[in-house]
């Protein structure tokens, strides 16, 4: 039953905050991110932990609240962008670096673009089939109930984007994906949470982290480009930088992997120490963070 309220909780949310004036809904969705803040409960505490390392030193507490607001204002958006037309989308996300992506697309070539968990990827995903024109597959965590997997699924699709399970689907997601890259999609991937525990170790703002392999593993073994991306808020839009290509090296495979996820997690450093406020990261991050006993989060 708890399941079930959760699901009608968010469908209640994807279709009020629709209806609701723009300006009402950041109101509220402001609101909300300043009470968890006041509250300082576990996610606010351990997104001040991780922003620590990122500032080096203490966060101010008005980096905190602006990166609860920034979180919250993805989640407001989030539930409006099925209802946003493709002049409000492009009015809405501006991007940069795209271009070499783009000629690739054209040709039929495909691309991975890894980003992290900053500003509002979901308008990355919607803005390259709907403004660019160019297919896009991702991967989906599987998220609990299913019912609202299931929602988030038919959320994505319905901006454009192919969704590729990365749990409990029917075939291995990086075999999918390769066929995705063979027919000239733009593969993106989420690319900073490890949530395995047992992907590639990297030094993440001076600090040892994990980061999945898959970004780099697909490029290499397909032979296509791995660009790095990285979303921040500015007061009347989201923007997107990519830069790259990366370098995926040359010699074994295990150390091409190694390799490339750290020049991606040093990308993502750079754009997170630029736009702290918008690293949407509220769960344990760091290795020193986890015992040996620690479950992975989800």
């Amino acid at each position: 039953m708890r399941e079930k309220l959760n699901e009608w909780a968010y469908l209640a949310a994807w279709r009020g905050v629709r209806l609701m004036p723009r300006r009402s809904a950041e109101a509220l969705f402001r609101r909300g991110a300043d009470r968890a803040w006041q509250k300082n409960g576990r996610s606010v505490r351990q997104l001040r932990r991780n922003l620590a390392r990122v500032v080096d030193g203490e966060p101010s507490d008005a980096l905190v609240r602006d990166a609860l607001r920034s979180y919250a204002r993805y989640w407001m958006e989030a539930f409006r962008l099925p209802s946003m037309s493709r002049a409000d989308l492009d009015r809405s996300f501006a991007m940069h670096g795209y271009e070499p992506i783009a000629e690739r697309a054209a040709a039929g070539k495909g691309s991975v673009v890894a980003l992290p968990h900053s500003g509002n990827w979901d308008f990355a995903g919607a803005w390259v089939p709907q403004i660019a024109g160019n297919p896009l597959t991702t991967v989906a965590e599987r998220l609990k109930p299913e019912g609202v997997f299931r929602r988030f699924l038919a959320y994505r699709e319905s901006l454009g984007m192919a969704i590729v399970p990365a749990t409990g689907g029917d075939r291995n997601p990086q075999a999918v994906l390769g066929e995705a890259l063979d027919a000239g999609h733009v593969v993106a991937l989420v690319a900073d949470r490890d949530l395995s525990r047992s992907g590639i170790e990297v030094k993440f703002f001076d600090e040892a982290a994990t980061f999945p392999s898959g970004p780099a593993l697909l490029a290499i073994r397909n032979n296509v480009p791995l660009y790095a991306a990285h979303i921040h808020y500015e007061p009347d839009r989201a923007v997107c930088h990519i830069t790259g290509p990366v370098d995926t090296g040359t010699g074994r495979l295990r150390e091409r992997v190694a390799s490339t996820t750290q020049a991606v997690a040093d990308a993502f450093a750079e754009g997170i120490r630029a736009h702290p406020a918008d690293w949407h990261m509220l769960q344990r991050f760091w290795s020193a963070d986890f015992s040996p006993a620690d479950p992975a989060e989800s």
